[in-house]
């Protein structure tokens, strides 16, 4: 048996021997292995607030494209003799209709000024204000990842003129631009929605087109900033000099070496970017720079709501607590994907 030493400052000398193959055993975690994305949803299922806001987002979706084709009444349909009827209520005809024996559906929200169910309304504007989030986000991320990428690859000069370019772009007054380019292509749009497949033009109306464009010339800046930093720090990594010792090209190498590894930082950045263009787009519908009517959008269903408020102030709060639900819950998963994504905030 081993001894003590007297001058070991009281430590047991058998701690010091080696392990034997069964406390190796008991002290090895089997733990499979999991891919980044699987880690990365891991992590954003265990966010309760993450997981609710997008229960809430696929909710607010579901309602908004899939409800309005089996409700009973269409967003621009004008029931005579049902104008202004608070929620679940009836006009004197269709309170007629129901005594004869028929079944009527009743107004959920009611009715605005000319008799048009407005639950369909706000479940329509609703879908335009998502669609023109998701569209001018998709415009951002396309554009803006590209041209950062192309910028912090090869810097030098060409990093230095390109981002001044950017900061320019930053100085440009967005509602001005739009106006302008609203009037400046609304007569072109009339040329072209009379011919054969482009009606949707009319529907859609030139300052809905002109939000598009801007979005396409002016809110990119932001994304390419960000994409542009992290391309500045992953293009002096090892496997981005093999890839171009191998004689891979530089579209391949930013393609599939520099935007397939910023992926995550171009996810939530996407998903910050949603609520930012739908709150723009309600903003500029507000002031009737929006959607052609008949077309609803959230923010012109406010606008609308204001004429009345005093005596029917249940038409500016569906709207108002829908832009309200929508901003927040995409915030709050934008929040919660930035956590599942981040690698520091991995246990």
């Amino acid at each position: 048996m081993t001894e003590k030493n007297p001058l070991s400052l009281q430590l047991k000398v058998e701690d010091f021997l080696p392990a034997t193959d069964a406390e190796k055993q008991s002290l090895t975690q089997m733990r499979p292995g999991v891919s980044f994305w699987k880690d990365a949803m891991r992590r954003l299922r265990k966010n309760k607030v993450a997981m609710i806001s997008l229960t809430v987002i696929l909710i607010v979706m579901f309602f908004s494209f899939i409800v309005p084709n089996f409700y009973p009444y269409q967003y621009e349909l004008q029931i005579k003799g049902s104008e202004y009827l608070k929620p679940m209520t009836y006009s004197t005809q269709e309170q007629l209709r129901i005594d004869a024996g028929e079944k009527v559906f009743p107004h959920i929200l009611g009715t605005d000024n000319l008799g048009r169910d407005y639950a369909v309304r706000v479940m329509v504007g609703s879908r335009i204000s998502l669609m023109v989030g998701l569209i001018a986000s998709a415009i951002i991320l396309l554009i803006g990842s590209t041209y950062g990428a192309v910028s912090g690859y090869f810097g030098g000069w060409v990093d230095l003129v390109m981002m001044r370019i950017v900061d320019i772009i930053y100085t440009v007054p967005d509602i001005l631009l739009i106006v302008l380019i609203s009037f400046a292509i609304r007569d072109p749009l009339a040329i072209l929605a009379a011919k054969p497949g482009f009606g949707w033009i009319q529907t859609v109306g030139p300052n809905l087109i002109s939000i598009f464009l801007v979005f396409a010339l002016l809110y990119w800046v932001g994304m390419a900033r960000i994409v542009r930093s992290q391309v500045l720090a992953l293009k002096q990594n090892e496997y981005v000099t093999a890839a171009r010792a191998l004689g891979a090209g530089t579209g391949r190498i930013i393609r599939k070496h520099l935007l397939t590894n910023t992926i995550g930082t171009l996810i939530v950045t996407t998903t910050l970017q949603i609520p930012s263009s739908i709150f723009t787009e309600s903003f500029l519908s507000f002031l009737g720079l929006g959607v052609a009517v008949p077309l609803p959008s959230l923010g012109s269903l406010a606008s609308d709501a204001l004429n009345g408020l005093n005596s029917y102030p249940y038409l500016l709060m569906a709207p108002a607590l829908l832009i309200s639900l929508i901003i927040l819950s995409f915030n709050l998963l934008g929040d919660g994907l930035r956590d599942a994504f981040d690698p520091k905030m991995k246990s």
